[in-house]
């Protein structure tokens, strides 16, 4: 009889487990890290859609693009979370991603958003982040060419990061900007394939500056109390990066998927971003941002290229960059 009523129970709990909807989202690999958004954002959903939220870390976010293209229709993805404005009109472009019909109304955004495939989550502005005690910290590009500093960046084939590197530069300097990147050559250390081995790098004392996000020493001084670390301030502007989130078309689970796009929204995810993916929020949280952000480098001037002229520069910019590192 214990056999029996064992039994009965195993087959009661994989049933329960096959009732079960799952919801996969691709994601960059930080997101789905312990220290991430990923385990918070995975409760909060869990608790409110009787389903089975499998976040799948895909690499850095450029990653991301590539494998839902080589994936297609195929893919197991229902959300593709992680994409940036420099990526949605070549994202738009395969075709495989649907409308998210959600209302963009209460986004705390600096520009108008008026895309209706993808949905933004978080932005931020990037940046060089260095230790506060720096002696003369280059204020613009020209003068960190011109200096002794050693950086890392990330591969703008792999990291929107770096992609965004690329952009900034290019919005910035326009055609002088392969001038630029003949002068930052023999500053870049290494080029890696995403943000977290770039930042650990420079944690490692492997480099005086990383390219990263004004944000990120906002994790050092709430998290760690931690007051060493700073970005520097371009007298050019910093460029700005907006990530969001698309439903692909061939998901079976459209429902869930909206559902987790209005979640996504809400003050339940929103008020996860600032203290776990260190960005600001697409939304700003009903109790506003933590205590710290205040202290952080706020540019004079926003750069920022539509996402019709990121893709149209885009491979201009990446051939500047590649003929200049391989010199």
């Amino acid at each position: 009889m214990r056999t029996s009523i064992l039994a009965a129970g195993l087959m009661a709990a994989t049933s329960a487990m096959a009732d079960t909807p799952v919801l996969t989202v691709y994601t960059y690999d930080s997101f789905v890290s312990d220290w991430g958004p990923g385990p918070a954002v995975e409760e909060a959903f869990e608790a409110v859609c009787e389903c089975d939220l499998q976040l799948v870390g895909a690499g850095d976010g450029a990653a991301l693009l590539a494998r839902i293209k080589l994936e297609g229709t195929r893919s197991d993805a229902d959300i593709v979370l992680g994409l940036d404005t420099n990526l949605t009109s070549a994202a738009a472009d395969t075709g495989l991603f649907a409308p998210h019909g959600q209302s963009p109304e209460g986004l705390a955004l600096p520009v108008e958003w008026d895309d209706t495939n993808f949905l933004p989550y978080d932005w931020g502005y990037f940046a060089f982040v260095h230790n506060a005690d720096m002696e003369s910290a280059p204020t613009n590009f020209e003068e960190l060419a011109a200096s002794n500093a050693k950086i890392v960046i990330q591969d703008p084939r792999s990291s929107t990061p770096g992609l965004g590197l690329l952009l900034w530069v290019k919005n910035a300097y326009g055609d002088n900007a392969p001038a630029i990147w003949e002068g930052l050559a023999d500053n870049v250390v290494t080029v890696t394939p995403g943000w977290s081995e770039a930042y650990g790098l420079f944690l490692e004392g492997e480099a005086d500056m990383v390219l990263s996000y004004t944000t990120s020493p906002a994790y050092h001084l709430i998290a760690e109390e931690d007051a060493s670390k700073t970005s520097a301030a371009f007298s050019e502007g910093h460029y700005m990066q907006i990530e969001v989130a698309g439903k692909l078309a061939s998901s079976d689970q459209t429902d869930l998927a909206d559902q987790f796009l209005s979640f996504m929204m809400s003050d339940a995810f929103q008020s996860i971003i600032p203290t776990t993916n260190w960005m600001f929020p697409a939304v700003t949280p009903a109790g506003g941002l933590p205590t710290g952000f205040e202290t952080l480098v706020s540019p004079d001037k926003a750069l920022i290229f539509s996402a019709d002229d990121a893709a149209q520069v885009r491979d201009a910019a990446l051939e500047e960059w590649l003929t200049a590192l391989s010199q």
